[in-house]
């Protein structure tokens, strides 16, 4: 009798707990459907926004730039300086711009963090060691020589596309910061700095390090053939023929102002958004002409402002964000749910992007277009993760009694297969787009400069195809499997370029196979799970620190269970079918253990990638859908007696 009481219990506690994180999540559904949840990333954002305003020497906002202080003095570190994630270690250029902007709101630098956060930063090489980017901003500020900035000359933009180095050969990020950026450069506009501060002082006593390459594989070949490149080009940029150099800033300006993208920005990003606004200032444009405003206010959309304290987002999620929680609510199943679901997905249909061919058409033309951005608006940038997150819930919802938007979904699959790379995997925004090479650049510090096929997108575009019926024998999808099966690490794990890390890898791995019909005596799938078995946190929840992405390639990082970390891996054991398994049953009563009592659960960690090792994510929604779906799903198939997920993700 008690065992059964027990099990009533149990039943009992899972229907409360899932009830009160429905109810919380129904609660921050938007008036008109959708959903976004706030997007944090580390100290650099808000402490450019900061020097962005002295730059362009705005009126003064005391009470902005009080709260966002506020923000950034709760961001610094036990090692007095500021990490790129929770917790984390020292980063040399994000405490530099932290303790500037700091300094530019009238931190007195006697106190005692700025004078702790001086200490730190000189012996970890001071200015001299930040990044590329880092050194830009000093340098804008008169704080540093131009000299020490790698050289890329405005005429970049006018180069034939066979040429080595080309900005069609790179990321759309990288594209959308650096062409406002050359202007910059070549025109080296002074700050307004009205306050008229500086931080000569980092450089006093600081420790002679040089600044590294944060890229996974960099050649010493190329390395120095571009270190080489860098001397030439700083000996003859003097002699630039001036009507040349003209032409470049107006094709310059003509790229900025084609995809300029109304109030949500040049590539919907910051580090673009502010460029093209300080490009628009460096080029004497007034701040009422039309394209530089509508450029400052997109800046302006980004800040999350609090009573207490404020901060600078990176960009908006609200497609991702819409799209996850529509798979939540589908899979909660009740009619609360799944209307509410539905009235996300109507708000996610007109967003799809039909009439623009965007920056992948120069790689693909006569695909038509039909991709979803990540933010509200980015026409030139949709991306395959969240086509694909889209289709599938929009197929989902079809299948389950909702509408029946088919034209959306061919043409959101007739993208995605349009966008598949020769290798059989798919990158985030364009194909192809694997010149290696280039992260030897001077310039490519970050070691971000590219947009490769990943395992994770090509995990989810395969679910999407697999979800809508394409057989695992099908050319595309055969070559997709194909992709995945050579790039599964030893330890049975897959890497995760936009989630922390290798579980988030694992388990979007996982959920393409179930689709994709392969089941646990596979293999590759048998690896999988037994990796993600033998990593479960004693506690019965899973979590990874971003220093998985260390460039040892030691493979998972162990640490504190984590909301989101768990339900992947929960979800990627149950696409395996297995629901019943010892691990699953702690994964899940962690989860039932760690919500909290408005119906979420606390998840101060980072589990979203940017740029590995180098910019990483905090999304504030990750805890509030991906524990929900994964409680709802263990209740649908533990009380259907159903072994078989029977959808992509």
């Amino acid at each position: 009798m008690n065992n059964l009481d027990d099990a009533a219990r149990e039943v009992l506690k899972l229907d409360r707990r899932i009830e009160r994180a429905a109810k919380a999540l129904l609660s921050r559904q938007q008036a008109d459907g959708h959903w976004v949840f706030e997007l944090e990333a580390d100290a650099t954002i808000p402490a450019e926004y900061i020097l962005l305003r002295q730059f362009l020497g705005e009126p003064d906002d005391l009470t902005l730039e009080r709260k966002i202080g506020v923000y950034l003095r709760r961001r610094q570190g036990e090692h007095h300086g500021w990490p790129l994630v929770h917790g984390g270690p020292f980063d040399i250029s994000a405490s530099i711009k932290a303790y500037y902007a700091l300094k530019m709101i009238g931190d007195d630098p006697d106190a005692a963090h700025m004078a702790a956060a001086r200490t730190a930063i000189r012996a970890h090489g001071g200015p001299n060691a930040a990044n590329v980017f880092t050194r830009i901003q000093l340098a804008l500020f008169g704080q540093m020589d131009w000299a020490r900035i790698p050289t890329m000359p405005v005429e970049l933009i006018l180069l034939p596309d066979w040429f080595p180095i080309h900005l069609n050969k790179m990321s759309y990020w990288a594209r959308t910061v650096i062409v406002p950026l050359l202007v910059l450069q070549t025109s080296r506009p002074v700050a307004r700095n009205p306050r008229g501060v500086g931080v000569a002082e980092l450089y006093d006593g600081a420790a002679e390090i040089k600044p590294g390459s944060k890229a996974a594989d960099p050649k010493r070949l190329w390395t120095w053939g571009f270190a080489a490149l860098d001397v030439l080009l700083k000996a003859i940029e003097p002699f630039w023929p001036k009507t040349l150099r003209a032409r470049a800033i107006a094709a310059c300006r003509a790229f900025v102002e084609t995809r300029l993208n109304g109030r949500d920005g040049l590539g919907a990003i910051y580090p673009a958004m502010a460029n093209s606004v300080m490009m628009y200032d460096a080029l004497g444009v007034p701040p009422e002409q039309p394209d530089r405003a509508i450029a400052r206010e997109s800046v302006e959309r980004l800040l999350v402002v609090k009573p207490d304290e404020a901060y600078c987002q990176p960009c908006i999620s609200p497609v991702w964000d819409t799209g996850l929680a529509c798979h939540t609510l589908l899979e909660l199943g009740d009619e609360a749910a799944v209307g509410a679901a539905a009235r996300g997905l109507d708000w996610l249909e007109p967003l799809q992007v039909l009439d623009v061919e965007g920056d992948w058409a120069h790689r693909r033309p006569g695909v038509r277009p039909g991709g979803w951005a990540f933010q509200y608006a980015n026409p030139y940038y949709p991306d395959l993760d969240d086509t694909a997150v889209v289709v599938m819930a929009m197929d989902r919802a079809r299948t389950e009694g909702g509408g029946d938007p088919a034209h959306a979904i061919a043409r959101g699959r007739e993208w995605v297969e349009g966008l598949q790379s020769r290798n059989g995997g798919w990158g985030a925004f364009d194909a192809d787009n694997t010149y290696h090479y280039l992260n030897n650049i001077p310039f490519a510090d970050h070691g971000a400069l590219l947009d490769p096929p990943t395992d994770d997108v090509t995990a989810r575009c395969i679910s999407m195809l697999a979800q809508l019926g394409v057989p695992r024998d099908e050319p595309r999808m055969a070559a997709a499997l194909a992709f995945l099966a050579a790039s599964q690490r030893p330890d049975g794990s897959w890497f995760g370029r936009w989630g922390v890390n290798y579980i988030y890898g694992t388990w979007s791995v996982l959920c393409a196979l179930n689709a994709a019909g392969l089941s646990a005596e596979a293999p590759m799938v048998r690896r999988a799970l037994d990796w993600l078995i033998a990593i479960q946190n004693e506690d019965g929840g899973w979590g990874e620190g971003c220093e998985s992405y260390d460039l040892g390639h030691a493979g998972h990082r162990a640490a504190p269970s984590a909301a989101s970390q768990t339900a992947w891996a929960v979800m990627g054991l149950m696409a395996a079918g297995q629901i019943d398994h010892p691990a699953v049953v702690r994964g899940i009563a962690w989860l039932l253990r760690t919500e909290d009592a408005e119906g979420f659960w606390p998840e101060p960690g980072y589990t979203g990638g940017g740029f590995p090792r180098v910019f990483y994510l905090r999304y504030h929604g990750y805890s509030k859908y991906f524990p929900l779906w994964a409680l709802a799903r263990y209740r649908r198939l533990a009380r259907t007696n159903s072994r078989h997920v029977g959808v992509g993700m």
